[in-house]
């Protein structure tokens, strides 16, 4: 059991590629809860908070949370589940993303960019459907070719 908990809270290093089947979400940035451990906060990238507002100085999309969310259940090709008692979206049959790490994101998660099975990056997704916006303070114009 304590293996699975050290699992569970271990932020995956820079530069590191890992794989993450997602289970759970939070936001259209995330966390993602990957089976396999980590927590991801999607590297550059920003999503409204779940109560509609945004971080004062993070980029802030049009896309309210709850649509900005479920974009990205769907993006994760994922069935949306019922929430936990902490309000993450439980979900299943996603398949595995492929990530590589940015190293810690605060707390217990790895910020970290991630390719969907098609090879389509994630971030990049999200940001020309709307649910979130380039945040150029860490992207460094990784998704310049991504804006609306």
């Amino acid at each position: 059991m304590l293996s699975i908990v050290l699992a569970a809270v271990m932020i995956v290093p820079a530069s590191k590629p890992f794989t993450c089947t997602p289970v759970q979400v939070w936001d259209a940035d995330g966390p993602i809860w990957c089976a396999e451990g980590p927590r991801i906060r999607l590297h550059g990238i920003a999503a409204r908070e779940m109560d509609g507002t945004c971080r004062a100085g993070h980029p802030c999309p049009d896309m309210p949370p709850i649509p900005a969310r479920r974009a990205l259940i769907r993006l994760l090709g994922a069935v949306a589940g019922d929430a936990t008692a902490t309000g993450h979206i439980r979900i299943s049959e996603a398949p595995p993303l492929a990530c590589r790490s940015h190293g810690g994101a605060g707390g217990n998660r790895t910020a970290a960019r991630c390719n969907l099975p098609d090879g389509s990056d994630l971030g990049c997704r999200l940001i020309a459907l709307g649910a979130a916006r380039e945040w150029r303070r860490y992207s460094r114009g990784a998704y310049r070719a991504c804006r609306r």
